[in-house]
């Protein structure tokens, strides 16, 4: 058997638990069904992974990250000057991450599937006194919160606006409508019903942002904040901050991302 680093070992026994239970479902999901599909010893996966539970926590990280992965890519890819600005420009941002998950999810039923069974695999084992079991349900969940507001303050941050109701509320309000969306994909499999269910996420969502009319927000701009078209301010070379849209200083930089993912360089949820 290939050594490997530490890191690469973990993904590649992720990636075989992974393998097995979106075939087979969660049931199938053993310590030696692991360790065959992965070609490695019963000892090899002992000494990565304590206990089942361990295992299935990284895997539900894993899934919640490469749903993220897939809408930041999307968002990366959305440029744009001031039409990108203010809650029109926030909708647009919205509308693009939200709807660049989109394709995994859809290329990925058993995935998705399986995401599911974890949390109310987890919930009934809580249910029955295992609060170490029940704990895999929250934590993913926070990494699916940590994902979100990263997300939100990185739109609300391009977009020139803030939350009017706390990002984090935003955050669980979003993946409440977000978890039943996708669970009624997964029953009628109606993509284009589910498309338009998600384009009016992204309208509610934004009804949660006002206009920051801040000078830290507008900093090309003198006077009234809000009022686009008054004197530019001289530009600022010196400026450390990444620029906005228009190539003046954004002042802040939101807060990072998670780690990467051992698994296919996804992030993973290694901090929390």
């Amino acid at each position: 058997m290939q050594r490997l680093p530490a890191d690469v070992r973990r993904g590649q026994l992720i990636e075989a638990a992974l393998a097995v239970t979106a075939q087979q479902g969660l049931a199938a999901l053993t310590i030696r069904n692991v360790a065959e599909a992965a070609g490695v010893s019963l000892g090899v996966v002992h000494y990565h992974f304590e206990h089942k539970e361990e295992l299935l926590t990284e895997m539900g990280q894993c899934l919640i990250l490469e749903i993220s992965e897939a809408m930041r890519l999307a968002f990366s890819q959305l440029v744009g000057p001031l039409e990108l600005r203010g809650i029109a420009g926030l909708r647009e941002l919205l509308g693009a991450g939200i709807r660049g998950l989109w394709p995994i999810i859809e290329a990925s039923p058993d995935h998705q599937l399986l995401t599911y069974e974890i949390t109310a695999q987890a919930l009934r084992q809580r249910g029955a006194g295992n609060d170490s079991a029940g704990a895999i349900a929250a934590r993913q969940y926070r990494t699916m919160d940590t994902e979100a507001v990263a997300f939100l303050d990185l739109c609300a941050h391009r977009a020139g606006v803030t939350w009017s109701t706390p990002v984090d509320q935003v955050a669980r309000f979003a993946l409440a409508a977000l978890d039943g969306l996708v669970l009624r994909w997964l029953v009628d499999r109606d993509s284009g019903a589910t498309l338009t269910a998600l384009d009016d996420l992204v309208q509610i969502i934004a009804t949660k942002a006002r206009q920051d009319c801040s000078p830290k927000h507008h900093p090309e701009t003198v006077g009234d904040p809000c009022n686009r078209t008054a004197s530019p301010q001289p530009s600022n070379s010196a400026c450390r901050h990444a620029p906005i849209g228009n190539g003046t200083c954004s002042g802040t930089e939101p807060a990072g991302l998670l780690p990467r993912c051992p698994r296919s360089g996804m992030n993973t949820s290694a901090s929390l």
